[in-house]
């Protein structure tokens, strides 16, 4: 899974880029940032794959702002610009952006963006979970699991390729060795907080990317879900209420 953030305050450029990236189940969104602060906050914090930026108006110094990332990690996203002129494309390359998109943005030059990607740059390695059952060891990647549910003594995995594998190990086993977007929010359900779509507090649940799922969850993790709502919250493009 290759995450990416949007830094960007048109809202058509925003939902151009998100229609096109949809298409490939590699790519997920953690957020939308339209100032320094925010963007240089979820950057450091969640290190995001790929980064869309617009050099044009939402910060002020986009290239110091890029080299200022410098100082805090050792590896930087994929950089793509955009922009309404090409008058700064000297800058874009000699700062090490990816790609340069002009604006407005084509939902074709967007798709090239994205295959060269994954063309050039293979996706990294992320963290296992090996599930072993006498001789047989099958191997998950952490971030294609979207939720996992407690079946009495065995554990359910629902995985972004839509398969469903079972461990035979309690749901408490996994807790403590999942990442940290993992959240316990039912005495049966653990999910990835990278793959919701919503949380609804009336009815006690939270939809699924991808599969349209909804998770339940209780009052005995209420904080939990307060946390994940909180982190989401913070990231979205825009916030009402």
């Amino acid at each position: 899974m290759r995450n990416y953030l949007i830094i960007e305050k048109d809202s058509k450029s925003v939902r151009s880029i998100k229609n096109v990236l949809e298409d490939y189940k590699e790519f997920n969104c953690i957020g939308i940032s339209t100032t320094n602060t925010n963007a240089m906050n979820i950057i450091l914090k969640e290190n995001p794959d790929v980064v869309f930026f617009n050099i044009d108006n939402v910060i002020e110094n986009p290239f110091e702002f890029t080299q200022e990332l410098n100082l805090f990690n050792e590896g930087l996203p994929v950089f793509i610009a955009i922009s309404s002129s090409k008058e700064n494309i000297y800058e874009v390359i000699k700062t090490g952006f990816f790609d340069f998109l002009l604006s407005p943005i084509a939902e074709l030059e967007i798709r090239k963006t994205i295959l060269k990607i994954l063309k050039k740059i293979p996706a990294q390695s992320r963290k296992t979970i090996c599930l072993k059952s006498y001789k047989d060891y099958q191997y998950l990647k952490t971030d294609e699991i979207l939720y996992l549910k407690a079946d009495n003594n065995t554990t359910d995995f629902y995985m972004n390729d839509g398969n469903v594998v079972n461990a035979y190990k309690t749901l408490k086993t996994f807790e403590n060795i999942l990442p940290n977007n993992f959240h316990r929010i039912h005495k049966s359900y653990i999910i990835n907080k990278n793959f919701i779509s919503r949380i609804q507090f009336g009815k006690s649940t939270c939809s699924i990317k991808r599969n349209g799922h909804e998770v339940p969850f209780t009052k005995t993790y209420i904080n939990s879900i307060k946390s994940i709502n909180k982190s989401l919250s913070e990231y979205s493009y825009l916030s009402v209420g």
